[in-house]
């Protein structure tokens, strides 16, 4: 089917998400004004925001592990601002959000149809950053806000002058507007320099300032290898290009990779609770069939990636190695994953055909050799810390100052 018949068809169907004819360049830096990023980060900071009080953004975004984090939580998933409120999905970095586009389609030569990318949070339910920014102030189990009313008080009590300012006297007539305003300024501070570091180790080696090891450059083979680890597929980068823009070390695109479940999550004690991912969001945007999309999730950026408390959507895993070694082994040896025998035992059974099993390394039949050895597990392991920005580098355990 030609592009614009193809164009044509979908349109009344996808309405607000378009097809592109091909892939985003990256984002120019946005023209927000100093004061307005200013705003953005007293309200990130802000733990009066929060229902009851005592949580801010940074709770779950913590700058000493580059803005990732859950709170305190030991099983994979956020704590909210109350003791028992504890989420289904682990807590990602909120650094180099400002190049995350929003939703598209595309369609490539190897796709059969047009496929998703873009959009904010696990299940790309945000639009905007904008709009993502306003999700966890009103979520009751992240900061509980009952409704924008209630927030528009506590923005009006802590930031009136500031907010009249940048938005107008009349700012807080409409406790909605107030709500959208709070947005715009937490996006104006996500969308910063601050945010968006590029002080890497790998940076510095794109931009011929720096070297990396033996270690490090086979683990950079084995990222970019198609019969290897493969991992370029879907965490695009481009190590020719000195411009690191050129390497979110993401396709921004959606994949259903079949993290075991999670069984330290309470929801998940019961049997027939899944959280479906993407499938939800293509539902309520009425994309046609969205029940394929069912079992898949964001693909993350792996900057920074070492210095998670957990990894996968659910929090699964507590170690970047095991993170790895899943990925290389889960065709293999599924029996070291799934430990009650159901492979994707995170899927509902009639979703299991949406899994992933045909690109490498997931093309492998039980029982066979991994594409990838435990030493160049290790390898890659190594690789991906060198995507740790310098700050973080040199402050493991420390905040940054507010």
């Amino acid at each position: 089917m030609g592009l614009l018949l193809l164009l044509a068809v979908l349109s009344p169907v996808l309405a607000a998400t378009p097809l592109y004819p091909e892939m985003p360049a990256p984002a120019a830096k946005p023209d927000d004004s100093p004061i307005l990023v200013a705003l953005g980060r007293k309200l990130f900071f802000d733990t009066r925001l929060s229902e009851p009080r005592g949580t801010s953004c940074a709770s779950c975004h913590a700058p000493a592990q580059a803005f990732s984090g859950n709170h305190g939580s030991r099983i994979g998933v956020a704590l909210g601002s109350r003791p028992a409120s504890l989420g289904t999905r682990n807590t990602p970095s909120v650094l180099y959000l400002r190049y995350t586009p929003p939703r598209f389609f595309y369609q490539d030569d190897d796709a059969l149809a047009p496929i998703p990318f873009g959009g904010f949070f696990w299940d790309g339910r945000a639009d905007t950053l904008a709009e993502q920014a306003q999700g966890p102030l009103f979520n009751p189990l992240e900061m509980n806000n009952r409704n924008p009313r209630q927030l528009a008080r506590k923005l009006a009590q802590a930031y009136a002058s500031d907010m009249r300012t940048q938005f107008g006297a009349a700012i807080f007539e409409r406790p909605e507007q107030a709500s959208q305003a709070a947005g715009r300024a937490l996006q104006a501070f996500l969308r910063s320099d601050e945010m968006t570091p590029f002080s890497s180790k790998y940076d510095d080696y794109i931009r011929g300032t720096g070297k990396l090891d033996e270690i490090e450059l086979r683990g950079l083979r084995l990222f970019k290898d198609p019969d290897k680890g493969n991992c370029a597929s879907c965490h695009k980068f481009n190590d020719k290009s000195a411009n690191p823009a050129r390497s979110m070390f993401t396709d921004f695109g959606y994949d259903a990779v079949a993290a075991p479940r999670n069984r330290r999550i309470a929801e998940n004690r019961n049997p027939g609770f899944y959280d479906v991912g993407l499938c939800k969001t293509a539902a309520d945007l009425k994309w046609p069939d969205s029940s394929q999309w069912c079992g898949y999730f964001k693909t993350p950026s792996l900057r920074n990636v070492a210095l998670r408390e957990s990894y996968m959507h659910n929090g699964v895993f507590t170690s970047l190695r095991d993170a790895v070694a899943f990925y290389a082994t889960r065709a293999t040896n599924p029996g070291d994953w799934y430990k009650i025998g159901v492979k994707f035992d995170d899927v509902p059974a009639a979703y299991r055909e949406n899994v992933n099993i045909n690109s490498v390394p997931y093309n492998r039949r039980e029982g066979s050799t991994p594409a990838l050895s435990d030493s160049d597990v290790d390898d890659l392991v190594a690789f991906l810390k060198t995507l740790t920005d310098a700050q973080f580098v040199k402050l493991p355990t420390q905040s940054v100052r507010k």
